[in-house]
């Protein structure tokens, strides 16, 4: 039986590897954490970790086919997160009522901004490469 690798080691060593993602993703999370915590820099931690995990593969040149796996598993479910937000939402749906007009000239300031800048970027960024 030489060469022959049972299913059941298969298994065991998927989830290791799944379980090895995992870790990385949340130690690269605490230590964002752990940045922001002892800097007391006004930026989430996880996306401090984040971007220090995008530094590691940067400079490791690739991403792991384990964590590639993992990462997409988790992006399939990202949709259940928002299940608590919407929660909250609605559990606040009187105090969102009282608030409604300051919210949403928020929100529609906030888009047409984001629409400007995004517009002024690619036309800057489009006239250095001779494009337009």
């Amino acid at each position: 039986m030489k060469g022959k690798v049972s299913p059941t080691l298969l298994k065991k060593m998927k989830d290791t590897t799944v379980l090895e993602s995992l870790a990385v993703l949340l130690f690269c999370q605490l230590i964002g954490e752990l940045i922001v915590l002892y800097l007391e820099i006004p930026v989430p931690g996880p996306v401090v970790g984040m971007l220090l995990l995008f530094a590691g593969l940067m400079i490791r040149g690739n991403i792991p086919e384990p964590l590639a796996q993992t990462a997409n598993g988790l992006l399939e479910q990202l949709s259940l997160l928002f299940v608590p937000a919407g929660v909250g939402v609605m559990t606040h749906l009187t105090l969102l009522g009282k608030q409604w007009l300051p919210l949403t000239a928020s929100l529609v300031l906030s888009t047409l901004l984001t629409i400007a800048v995004t517009g002024l970027l690619m036309q800057k960024l489009a006239n250095k490469e001779g494009k337009l």
